[in-house]
């Protein structure tokens, strides 16, 4: 042993798990509830915020945070590539988190003023269903 005073129980010690946690939020309103959320309930609070956050805009987020959505008003695209452009931004806003791995099954659906994204979340901790109006 080179060092004598060296601990070689640290060796055996593994790193715990960290599970986020958010405080949580009502989606339709998206007033605080005033609860503490973990794992993947925490995920979807994470990613309420991320898609209601403009890409760019606040410089206390970093540049690889947030949704590029703006970038698709009032142009004049066909259906089918805005909803390809919109799964591929979600995507890509959403994967910046080391927790998620992706989405399938995204749907948009066109609602007055609003669009409703509706996937679900593949994430390390679980998966689950989303609908998110941005």
């Amino acid at each position: 042993m080179m060092f004598p005073f060296a601990d070689t129980e640290s060796d055996d010690i593994t790193e715990e798990e960290y599970v986020p946690k958010e405080y949580g939020i009502d989606f339709k309103t998206g007033q605080l509830s005033g609860k503490i959320v973990e794992g993947v309930d925490a995920l979807m609070v994470w990613c309420w915020i991320a898609l209601h956050t403009p890409r760019y805009r606040y410089y206390i987020y970093s540049d690889e945070y947030g949704q590029e959505f703006e970038d698709l008003i009032g142009k004049q695209y066909s259906e089918g590539y805005t909803n390809s452009e919109l799964e591929r931004m979600t995507e890509e806003c959403l994967c910046v988190n080391p927790y998620i791995e992706g989405i399938t099954d995204f749907e948009c659906v066109k609602k007055d003023e609003k669009i409703m994204l509706s996937f679900r979340l593949i994430t390390t901790l679980g998966e689950q269903e989303a609908e998110i109006y941005v």
